[in-house]
């Protein structure tokens, strides 16, 4: 089954909003082995978007269609296709109900204009919707199939999960569902692996192999269409051994995480504790961490000293070592590694991290942007310093930098 995601609404034009649905829906098809061949966004004009729903009609199985479902004039989208199929909108009571009862609980008057979230397509299949107002729709006619779902992803993506998605999984007898795995690295970089990885790829048929790319991580994914787990299992099984015998000081999860959630997890499964010290990242790697539920378990705190001030009145750190001719500096192994052993005394923590480096746009202390050391302190141990030389513009540095320590501690642990 191939598939077109249209995404209505002029507000994603305009870059007001990111197209999130998209993506949501893409990676569910994958899951049910309809494979999407384009994704349109549509402005809210009846003319434009039925010129789109007539397109993709003519190239995909199912059409799904998310925004223009709710009260307002603009919101177009049942009646584009009611008119391009030539069928009438019908009320829908159940819908109406609901939309009646929640306006009475909440004593508010309900204007007319709320009516219309209600209506749907004749002789079609409703989609409830559990989080909002707006039904959905699901119809097949001339053998393509057409999903409505409405905009607001806290209301498409439960509609989908629990109502579109058997309803589309109905209309594919026979056809096998996607197996996919996905192998996150840090570390290593996206022409590097895939360079390691060549022949892999290039030969591949069935599973295929997907290298992705995001700041500071590199992802592959791997993907069969089988009968069964089983079966998929026996064919992904010797590919993913075959990845890991090349890059397995890479892999860092065998699911989609980042490398931050899979550092939270582990140091909690350990009762490990830790804290940071950030000079260049300014209290990027923290945020992070903190992002991340679960991690007060385990992160403790982090200092952001980024000045040579604070670096050595709250750190420690010497002032012959950081400044004067001579002198190491605040961008040096030895500052790293002074960050990283004075916060682990004083923090008492299992493990502690420090960065300190050149972010940009300029040098510093006669140092090339991009100039990072990162060391990484564990209680009873040698203290690790890496120096990296990294690309990019400040907040990609920055980024980059972080993710790098997190993948030291994940070596460590």
């Amino acid at each position: 089954m191939k598939a077109e995601i249209i995404a209505v609404g002029t507000e994603l034009l305009l870059g007001q909003i990111v197209n999130t649905n998209a993506q949501f829906l893409s990676r569910a098809c994958a899951d049910l082995g309809v494979s999407v061949y384009f994704q349109t966004v549509v402005g809210d004009n009846e003319a434009r978007l039925t010129e789109a729903l007539r397109l993709a009609s003519s190239r995909a199985d199912l059409v799904i269609c998310t925004g223009g479902l709710g009260p307002t004039q603009d919101d177009l989208t049942k009646d584009a296709l009611a008119a391009y199929l030539g069928r009438k909108i019908v009320l829908h009571q159940p819908s109406m109900d609901k939309i009646t009862d929640f306006f009475s609980k909440r004593g508010i008057h309900m204007v007319e204009s709320n009516k219309r979230q209600a209506y749907m397509l004749e002789v079609s299949d409703p989609l409830a919707n559990d989080t909002g107002m707006a039904v959905g729709v699901a119809l097949t006619q001339d053998q393509t199939h057409y999903v409505l779902l409405p905009g607001p992803p806290k209301e498409m993506k439960p509609m989908f999960e629990r109502y579109a998605a058997p309803w589309i999984a109905s209309k594919m007898e026979g056809v096998y569902p996607l197996y996919s795995r996905m192998l996150k690295f840090a570390g290593i970089g996206e022409s590097l692996l895939e360079h390691e990885l060549l022949d892999l790829i290039k030969d591949q048929t069935d599973p295929t192999i997907a290298p992705y790319a995001k700041e500071g991580e590199v992802a592959i994914r791997l993907t069969t269409r089988s009968a069964s787990k089983a079966e998929a299992d026996a064919k992904l099984d010797p590919v993913e051994s075959e990845i890991r015998k090349r890059l397995g000081l890479y892999i860092y999860a065998n699911e989609d995480v980042s490398i931050e959630q899979q550092m939270v997890g582990i140091m909690r499964e350990r009762s490990l504790k830790l804290a940071v010290a950030e000079s260049c990242t300014g209290g990027l790697l923290s945020d992070m961490l903190t992002a991340v539920p679960g991690s007060s378990a385990v992160f403790q705190g982090g200092i952001v000293c980024y000045t040579n001030e604070w670096k050595h009145r709250l750190l420690g750190v010497p002032q012959a070592v950081l400044e004067g001719a001579g002198a190491p500096g605040a961008v040096s192994d030895v500052t790293a590694r002074l960050l990283a052993d004075n916060l682990l005394k004083q923090s008492g923590t299992d493990y502690s991290i420090a960065i300190t480096g050149v972010a940009g746009p300029d040098e510093s202390e006669g140092k090339p942007v991009g100039l990072v050391y990162v060391a990484v302190a564990k209680r009873d141990h040698e203290t690790v310093v890496q120096q990296l030389q990294l690309s990019g513009s400040r907040e990609m540095i920055k980024l980059r930098a972080a993710r790098s320590a997190l993948y030291q501690l994940w070596k460590l642990l």
